[in-house]
């Protein structure tokens, strides 16, 4: 018990110190599907609800993984699954304008103004792959595949370039453009909305999925084991493969029991997704749901 006690303690420190919170939170995971990872320096640390995002943070999305940020100002940032994402030159300035830098290097992507920060000033520039997009307060969806980069403008206005070409507005709602990889752009073009219901699936993350979100009650328990060696052995393997595992020590009769679970997950269907995914996997053989 001492050693976990030990081991906990020592865990907790090394994550506050790299997971320190800054006065403002310039971006801040509001929710997970996981698998998700950030890599932050030569660390790579699973992704959880509450987290907060530094400049230079990677973002790595798995199969069947999507990810829901906070920006400083309100705006959302939503990744689809198999994604990159790269934070950057996060800062308001003195007169409360909120800048960014955010790099779509694989995957589907969206960035959201709600009604309320529409008219709150910002200053954010994003790549995805080889298009690059400034906007100061819109609604955007954009995919940097394998074959080709999409823009798609669902609210307001952006100035949209392609690598030296020169730069062009796309100030029409639900038009898009493509850039296929080493051919000629194609002219924007009005989006019919079953593509647009389609592409918007990719990033936003539905009920019931197996999400974690901030305020989430819901929890996994992948295992229940005797020992503290078991338990580490599959919080390790779980944490390695994305999944944000913790581990509590509960005490049955006057036996110790070390439980490894997965916590804040949104709600009941949510949880037994999540279950379902991950049994047999990982070491994990019969996960439990509970609140």
């Amino acid at each position: 018990m001492k050693t976990l006690a030990l081991r906990c303690a020592g865990a907790l420190l090394m994550l506050a110190a790299q997971l320190a919170p800054a006065a403002t939170p310039n971006a801040v995971v509001e929710a997970v599907q996981m698998p998700a990872w950030v890599e932050r320096g030569n660390a790579s640390i699973p992704l959880a609800p509450g987290m907060e995002l530094r400049n230079k943070d990677r973002l790595h999305t798995g199969a069947n993984s999507k990810l829901l940020l906070k920006m400083g100002e309100g705006s959302l940032v939503r990744l689809g699954e198999n994604g990159t994402l790269v934070l950057d030159r996060m800062r308001e300035d003195k007169n409360r304008v909120f800048a960014a830098v955010m790099d779509v290097l694989k995957g589907a992507f969206r960035f959201t103004t709600a009604v309320l920060q529409a008219r709150r000033r910002r200053n954010i520039h994003i790549t995805i792959d080889t298009v690059s997009a400034g906007i100061r307060g819109t609604d955007l969806w954009g995919k940097a595949a394998a074959d080709k980069d999409i823009v798609c403008l669902i609210e307001g206005r952006i100035e949209v370039r392609r690598g030296r070409e020169q730069p062009f507005q796309m100030d029409r709602p639900l038009s898009f453009y493509v850039a296929p990889k080493g051919a000629p752009a194609l002219p924007v073009a009005p989006v019919d909305p079953k593509q647009l219901r389609k592409w918007k699936a990719e990033t936003d993350i539905a009920a019931g999925t197996g999400a974690a979100r901030r305020g989430g009650k819901w929890t996994v328990i992948t295992a229940s084991v005797a020992t503290q060696a078991e338990a580490n052995k599959l919080y390790e393997a779980l944490r390695a493969a994305g999944y944000a595992a913790q581990i509590r020590l509960q005490t049955r009769g006057k036996k110790p029991v070390y439980e490894v679970f997965l916590g804040q997950l949104a709600s009941k269907s949510d949880a037994e997704a999540l279950a379902a995914s991950i049994r047999g996997k990982m070491g994990v053989t019969q996960p439990r749901v509970l609140m």
